[in-house]
């Protein structure tokens, strides 16, 4: 459809009209963003938000506009629905915890040999064994992702990427210098960590689908997503306060 026909044909159509044709793309997004969520996450709520996003889409869009409808009120929908996860933590603190904990550490040793952490050395530090940080790199990619801006010490606080086409992202990285710094640092992550984000976030490929392009198993995809956003929060950490 051309912008020019949907032009007409919005300018026609009552919001509560637009909100009954469009509701299957709330399921679309909704069912979408679950392949990257917890179980723990109820798709009901987040097709409500939806729901809720689509409407205020309705009420709002402006024919003018460059963005047919659908591709706006995509956006607005799939906004609503990460600032409803947002809202809705289901992270423990004591997981939020561990990972300040290990993001610092990280941070500390990279800051002191000017190279990328090793594992090892961050366990003996911290005292773990592989098996609990394993867990804390599943913990990191399954808990929710805020943004890297967050006040130090919030207890979210890490990097939101969730979904870098929806509204809520979109703004945290609206400040020049913020994008240019979480670019560089993804840019300078290890090879294996850099290609598993540009899979799951770029290419939008889901953890299993990662894996089979990797050869190895989806646990361990999570593991190294988990990785690369500790390391991302470590190298961000301060981002605000230097510049």
């Amino acid at each position: 459809m051309s912008v020019a026909t949907e032009y007409l044909e919005v300018t026609r159509i009552p919001a509560d009209q637009l909100v009954r044709i469009h509701a299957p793309l709330v399921r679309r997004i909704a069912y979408h963003l679950m392949g990257r969520l917890p179980a723990s996450v109820d798709v009901g709520d987040l097709m409500q938000a939806g729901m809720i996003g689509l409407l205020e889409a309705a009420r709002n869009y402006s024919p003018t506009r460059a963005a047919s409808f659908e591709t706006y009120a995509g956006i607005r929908i799939r906004g609503a629905m990460l600032d409803e996860l947002r809202k809705t933590d289901w992270t423990p603190r004591s997981v939020h915890r561990k990972l300040r904990e290990v993001a610092e550490v990280t941070r500390q040793i990279e800051n002191e040999t000017g190279g990328d952490a090793d594992d090892v050395e961050v366990m003996k530090r911290l005292g773990i064994d592989a098996m609990e940080y394993n867990q804390i790199l599943a913990d990191a990619a399954s808990a929710r992702l805020l943004s890297l801006s967050a006040p130090e010490g919030d207890e979210g606080a890490a990097i939101d990427v969730a979904d870098p086409d929806a509204q809520g992202p979109e703004g945290l990285f609206e400040d020049a210098g913020m994008r240019t710094a979480l670019v560089a640092a993804i840019d300078g992550l290890p090879e294996r960590e850099k290609l598993v984000m540009s899979l799951y976030y770029e290419e939008e490929l889901n953890l299993k689908e990662v894996g089979a392009v990797l050869g190895v198993s989806e646990s361990r995809v999570c593991q190294i997503h988990g990785q690369a956003l500790i390391r991302l929060r470590a190298r961000m950490t301060g981002w605000n306060a230097r510049t």
